[in-house]
């Protein structure tokens, strides 16, 4: 499967923004989706994450309440609405699919055997 991230851009501090991850050649109701984020010279960590049917979520505790992720099987895109946005949520943004038709939703990069290219997203103090 091929994934397009898209949606990124610089936003004040407090500002929102919707990143969408488009997938293509694959069925996208067979994969869990996550978001995971990379800073400079940071490694990649993971933000959030939602099952096959779009039921159940997780995210990370930094992100917990300020982010959404979100789904549509129809369109083939999973979404990451974000609000309250700190500088030191700036980084890039990466959507992953993992097809483990496991119960509990991965956290970590080694689930996840499809990545998009990434989005940056900058947010200014």
């Amino acid at each position: 499967v091929q994934l397009q991230a898209s949606g990124g851009g610089l936003v004040q501090a407090g500002g929102s923004l919707r990143l969408s991850c488009a997938a293509s050649g694959g069925t996208f109701n067979s994969y869990h989706m996550g978001w995971f984020r990379q800073a400079p010279a940071k490694e990649r960590e993971f933000v959030a994450a939602i099952s096959m049917n779009g039921i159940r979520t997780i995210y990370a505790d930094s992100v917990k309440g300020r982010f959404a992720i979100s789904r549509d099987n129809a369109a083939n895109t999973v979404y990451l609405q974000m609000s309250s946005l700190k500088p030191e949520d700036t980084a890039v943004y990466y959507c992953a699919a993992d097809p483990s038709w496991t119960r509990m939703l991965g956290t970590t990069t080694l689930r996840y055997v499809y990545w998009g290219q990434g989005t940056l997203v900058t947010v200014s103090s």
